[in-house]
């Protein structure tokens, strides 16, 4: 089938700075109408219940970063599959990739809904949800585990073939979704927390529908997803997951995280200045992901295309468009910490805007550690991803804040940004030396 120009072929021949710059674009655009909802959510919750609800509703954030784990594992290994299959001319063995992360996918998220659910209450206490939060807490985590069939829209495959106009409508539909569902099922309907669960579900569910009509419907694509191909494949499944898994080990590490900052705050207040800045970062950072994002398909297709010199290019260029994008966010958000803590929250809070002055020095370098693990799985080399999602958590970030809990919220704080500057720059030196 004949590749459109904003297809296959593109990626192969294009000048790859202007791909990079489109792509990187087009997923920031995407990812960062989320980074819009992240915000949104946290104020319609906090002027809407409470201050506290919005703490409640950010101790579950550890729920979808387990359902996010599960969904950037097979989008980034069925992705790197793609587009390599693409690059050697396998259309069938692109076919395969994709309805096996679809099979992966949806078996993953039955076991998560399943053993969630059955485990609410010891999974609460686990999260850090105790007298007043514990009630919204589980209000919100029983309406996302219930629905984890429809927590990803599977994007990075669509991106994987050049589509990126689509792969960005596959976020900014649902989110669009999710703004108008919010408001109204909060304040119009009087749900609370609930009403942004199933607010955040149902753009979750229009992002499925969109994606099971694009891969099993659309005509004009090198490859359709049948019947034969969501056969579960043995070496398709495990090389999937072997290219998909550092960045399982990512999200299960950024969900130890989370749990032991939140266990390790003692008041309502620091979990909630917390959740504050988690919404921040979420946002802030939301262009280092689209450069990845941007990157992955290049790097991936070209390397089936054995042309390495394309390769390395946009690693260098992804690199340099990252450092450069995190010292402008770095610089934007220590000078208005104080305006957005207080917009968010609805009331002056000294201690979020100072957590959230420390936290977003961090921005500058955020982005080197997760371009780091997504380069070298969309060349199919997932050892050295490892590493760096996984070691620098365990090693670096984890020890970072137990050792600053002893001095208090602030040293929870300090630890966070000093666990970000080293882990960046382990990724950056393993960039240098194993790329």
């Amino acid at each position: 089938m004949a590749a459109r120009a904003e297809g296959v072929e593109a990626l192969a021949t294009g000048p790859v700075g202007r791909l990079l710059w489109h792509g990187s674009v087009q997923a920031t655009m995407s990812v960062g109408v989320y980074g819009v909802y992240a915000l949104t959510n946290a104020w319609f919750v906090a002027h809407g219940v409470g201050p506290t609800a919005m703490g409640a509703v950010n101790l579950v954030a550890p729920v979808l970063l387990v359902l996010g784990a599960l969904s950037t594992t097979v989008g980034a290994g069925g992705a790197s599959l793609v587009s390599r299959r693409l690059g050697a001319g396998d259309t069938d063995g692109a076919a395969r990739a994709a309805g096996n992360a679809f099979i992966v996918f949806w078996a993953g998220a039955v076991a998560i809904s399943v053993t969630g659910l059955a485990a609410i209450e010891p999974l609460l206490t686990a999260l850090g949800a105790h007298g007043e939060m514990r009630g919204f807490a589980r209000d919100y985590a029983v309406i996302i585990l219930a629905s984890t069939l429809v927590g990803t829209g599977f994007s990075s495959l669509v991106r994987a073939e050049g589509r990126l106009r689509f792969a960005t409508w596959l976020w900014v539909v649902p989110v669009l979704v999710q703004i108008v569902l919010d408001p109204l099922l909060i304040f119009g309907l009087g749900m609370g927390v609930r009403g942004a669960a199933t607010g955040t579900v149902g753009g979750q569910a229009v992002s499925a529908a969109m994606s099971l009509w694009f891969f099993f419907a659309r005509k004009d694509r090198p490859y359709r997803i049948r019947a034969a191909q969501l056969r579960p494949h043995g070496p398709t499944i495990r090389e999937l997951l072997a290219v998909g898994s550092p960045s399982m080990t990512a999200g299960l590490g950024a969900t130890l995280l989370a749990l032991i900052v939140n266990n390790t705050l003692a008041t309502a207040a620091a979990v909630t200045a917390y959740a504050v800045c988690a919404r921040v970062q979420t946002f802030a950072t939301m262009p280092h992901l689209g450069i990845s994002m941007g990157m992955q398909p290049i790097a991936g297709l070209n390397t089936g295309r054995g042309r390495p010199d394309r390769v390395h290019r946009v690693r260098r260029l992804a690199l340099a468009a990252s450092l450069a994008y995190g010292a402008l966010a770095a610089t934007v958000v220590v000078l208005t910490a104080g305006p957005l803590t207080t917009a968010l929250l609805g009331t002056p809070s000294p201690e979020a805007a100072t957590a959230l002055r420390l936290i977003a020095i961090g921005f500058c370098i955020a982005g080197v550690p997760p371009l780091t693990a997504a380069y070298f799985q969309a060349i199919g080399r997932p050892r050295p991803s490892y590493l760096v999602s996984i070691g620098t958590v365990l090693a670096v970030k984890v020890p970072a804040v137990l050792i600053g809990a002893t001095a208090g919220p602030t040293g929870v704080w300090l630890g966070l940004l000093a666990g970000e500057l080293l882990s960046a720059a382990i990724a950056f030196a393993v960039l240098r030396r194993r790329a």
